[in-house]
């Protein structure tokens, strides 16, 4: 389960862009399949119980404020590296593309810290942090 996702960037400015107790799941098989997601779990509400009918204000805060895709992934243990092979995703441009993780570990944690990503005037690296779950946690 996710335990904490922060942005951090060039300029030492700390972000935790889905507040200080982000929501999510990250899951690897076996077979090298994986599937992710996480969210800020303030996100509002919709005022109608139909998500096609949100607004555009209801449908963008939902949209930046939740991650989720799946694929396959290789790990490169001498590297430190997981690479994410996404072949679905919300946010459609990553479909068919590689996210390539940093990896640590530590007891029952996993941290993944994304590659510098140049967002405006600064660079920002993306840290979160998983914690082990057992089946029925």
């Amino acid at each position: 389960k996710l335990v904490s996702y922060e942005l951090r960037g060039s300029d030492g400015r700390v972000e935790q862009p889905f507040g200080d107790a982000p929501a999510g799941r990250l899951m690897y098989d076996a077979h090298g399949r994986m599937a992710g997601q996480c969210m800020d779990p303030r996100r509002p509400k919709f005022a109608r119980s139909n998500a096609a009918r949100g607004s555009h204000e209801e449908v963008r805060a939902a949209f930046i404020r939740y991650i989720a895709y799946y694929g396959a992934y290789t790990l490169d243990a001498q590297a430190g590296t997981v690479t994410h092979h996404v072949e679905g995703c919300l946010y459609p441009n990553w479909v068919g593309t590689d996210l390539v993780r940093n990896v640590a570990f530590s007891g029952q944690r996993m941290i993944l810290r994304t590659p510098p990503i140049q967002t405006g005037s600064r660079e920002v690296v993306g840290t979160l942090v998983w914690e082990r779950e057992t089946c029925g946690e």
